[in-house]
């Protein structure tokens, strides 16, 4: 019999739609995630609910970081493939809080690495982030440096894509770490931007506009980056013979270990983002501006040419498609 797939993070924005989409095929899942209560449990256990009754659909309560807790639920479901989304998120709160992102993303990709290899995981595909690309210049390609960082949140994913290929060297372990790109849609993390402007603003509340806004963002939807997930899972990264020492390839090695980008390949201003969820929710925003963040990046622009050339996938919903969908879904959650 086939075994069990594992979701990290599966109450989480993109580990909820990654669940669904694989249980709607008929593959078992396991989905690990501690509820942690950085935005809203109650819009997690939502989506629990959601898929809670499928037959092929398993949740455990469990906190990474905690190895007692996670050694032996790798070791009941012995799972064949890891899809590592659970992640302390958010650029601005780990400038607050450093540790917790620490904890969370290093030492809980640490002991999700550890137990990949000991029950020989086919492949484990984890989630990175544009955000590791820092002061580079856009577009961000998975060739180029990634070695300047803004944040503390963009230092820990950077830190996961190194340990995850010490792992592909010493044990052999086939991983593949995927950049996201401001990943929107429904059901989506209430912290983010777009989300925080369409609750305040069907709450006739001030937006908080950090910068100008004209901050571009290269928004992905999330339906796009779990159709990039799900072909990627089934792709074990393998060894790439071209590989050298001479020229080293930051997206390739001589290890079976793999980086993608997984964004829209175009940018969208922060105002333009603002227009179009007021055209969709039919408010006018009321705009609070504050001077921008230390360790918010200007602009993000991903270059998907190796992404497509690997799986045949170009993401292509459009922001005015996908902020549609979310308005839509957003007014029934609300209520």
């Amino acid at each position: 019999m086939r075994r069990p797939w594992i979701v990290t993070g599966g109450a989480g924005f993109i580990g909820f739609h990654v669940c669904r989409r694989l249980v709607a095929e008929g593959i078992d899942v396991v989905a690990l995630d501690n509820l942690s209560p950085y935005y809203d449990p109650g819009l997690k256990k939502a989506r629990l609910a959601e898929l809670i009754n499928h037959p092929c659909f398993t949740f455990e309560h469990a906190d990474l970081a905690d190895e007692c807790s996670v050694a032996p639920l790798f070791a009941r479901y012995e799972p064949e493939v890891v899809i590592h989304l659970a992640a302390q998120a958010g650029v601005r709160y780990s400038i607050e809080d450093p540790r917790s992102y620490v904890r969370s993303n290093v030492v809980g990709t640490l002991n999700v690495l550890e137990e990949c290899r000991r029950r020989s995981v086919e492949h484990l595909v984890y989630a990175s982030s544009s955000s590791v690309y820092g002061a580079g210049s856009t577009p961000f390609s998975v060739h180029g440096g990634a070695d300047h960082p803004l944040n503390v949140y963009a230092s820990t994913k950077r830190s996961t894509e190194l340990l995850a290929h010490s792992y592909s060297n010493i044990y052999e372990l086939p991983t593949t770490g995927l950049r996201f790109f401001t990943v929107y849609g429904p059901w989506g993390r209430p912290d983010m931007a777009y989300f925080a402007f369409a609750t305040a603003m069907v709450e006739r509340r001030p937006i908080v506009v950090y910068g100008s806004g004209a901050q571009r963002r290269d928004f992905t939807y999330v339906d796009d980056v779990v159709e990039g997930i799900v072909r990627v899972a089934g792709t074990p990264a393998t060894c790439d013979p071209a590989w050298s020492t001479t020229h080293p390839d930051p997206a390739t090695s001589f290890a079976p270990y793999r980086i993608y980008n997984i964004g829209h390949g175009e940018q969208v201003s922060i105002d333009h983002l603002i227009e179009l969820l007021e055209w969709n929710l039919g408010v006018t925003a009321i705009r609070e501006e504050r001077p921008a963040e230390p360790g918010d990046a200007k602009a993000t622009h991903a270059d998907v040419v190796d992404l497509e050339q690997a799986i045949g996938l170009l993401p292509s919903t459009s922001i005015d498609q996908g902020l549609a969908a979310f308005t839509d879904w957003f007014r029934g959650y609300r209520g």
